[in-house]
């Protein structure tokens, strides 16, 4: 791959967005009258849901792998993913014609690996660990000579992250904060630089479950503080924080808060009710801070990214016995 700056700029972001043209999809943006009357502001949800693979994902993976060289292209590309990245990095790769090596974890959800197969991807699986995601990628790598594109700690992956907010900002050009996601922190990191690149007075605040709270802990520290264990229903959000997405949201996001599990069943159930959409429970968390009352947003116009809706529809959270290990 290309060699890149050291950090994310709002140029590898353009050059993002006109990579993935025609290759990923525009994503409707969406309110609700009701929703807006019980949280007191105006909500601006933009649908990564309805993304190429059912997840934002989808944009940094094809930026990624349409950003290699011919030489690396020739190799193919290999990554670990608990699902969505992995879905994504196998429809690009299919779209460039090249292989994709995949390494997930035997926890998976079904409707995930029905997606990774569905675009041809090789999987390898392994135990739910971050560790043994890390270490079967790289016996992958070492056995195929193919070319590692991270779930999220990769700036040609946050360029393409990155695009979902700048459509986002198009749409709706004066929100007061847009609210999303942090696992590893892909996303959030290009959204702060993109998002304050267009509108420097807007906030940025992340959203993650209490119990995979290491990028609100590391915020606050100035460091990344791993979690060794973490345990929410949200298993997109279980990656730990990359150094590359951290480096972004030092500098640019204003805050990340918590929300409990409960608050994020009950805000996907009432996403799925209400506005009458699909959306996983790594989706929901942004909401979920909102209606529990975590954030008092009360008459401010607030972007909010619906990350993605792949999930086991026989498993829903608010299904007794439901949840996923």
């Amino acid at each position: 791959m290309a060699e890149h700056p050291a950090q994310l700029t709002w140029d590898l972001i353009v050059a993002a967005r006109a990579r993935i043209a025609g290759k990923v999809s525009l994503t409707p943006v969406l309110t609700s009258t009701s929703l807006d009357a019980h949280s007191g502001a105006q909500l601006y949800f933009k649908c990564e849901n309805f993304q190429k693979c059912g997840a934002f994902k989808a944009r940094g993976a094809t930026n990624a792998v349409f950003a290699l060289s011919a030489e690396d292209a020739r190799r193919g590309v290999a990554t670990h993913s608990s699902g969505n990245h992995a879905a994504a990095l196998a429809r690009a790769a299919r779209l460039r014609g090249i292989r994709a090596y995949i390494v997930m974890p035997d926890n998976t959800a079904q409707a995930k690996r029905a997606a990774v197969a569905r675009y041809g991807g090789e999987v390898s699986w392994c135990e739910p660990t971050l560790a043994a995601r890390e270490h079967a990628a790289a016996q992958v790598i070492a056995a195929t000579g193919a070319v590692l594109v991270h779930p999220y700690d990769d700036l040609a992956v946050m360029a393409g992250q990155a695009t979902a907010s700048v459509e986002l900002l198009e749409a709706v050009p004066d929100l007061d904060v847009i609210l999303c996601p942090v696992g590893g922190g892909g996303l959030l990191g290009g959204t702060a630089v993109a998002a304050k690149t267009l509108k420097p007075t807007i906030r940025v605040i992340g959203v993650e479950p209490a119990g995979a709270d290491d990028a609100a802990r590391s915020l606050r520290a100035g460091r990344i503080l791993p979690s060794l264990n973490p345990n929410t229903i949200a298993d997109g959000l279980r990656g730990a924080l990359g150094v590359r997405p951290f480096a972004a949201i030092r500098a640019r996001v204003d805050d990340i808060v918590t929300v409990p599990e409960e608050a994020i069943v009950a805000a996907m159930r009432r996403l799925w009710e209400v506005m009458k959409i699909i959306i996983e429970p790594s989706a929901a968390v942004p909401y979920a801070a909102v209606a529990a009352g975590v954030l008092n947003l009360t008459g401010q116009r607030v972007g909010i990214v619906l990350s993605g809706g792949n999930l086991d529809l026989d498993r829903l959270p608010w299904m007794s016995g439901a949840a996923p290990p």
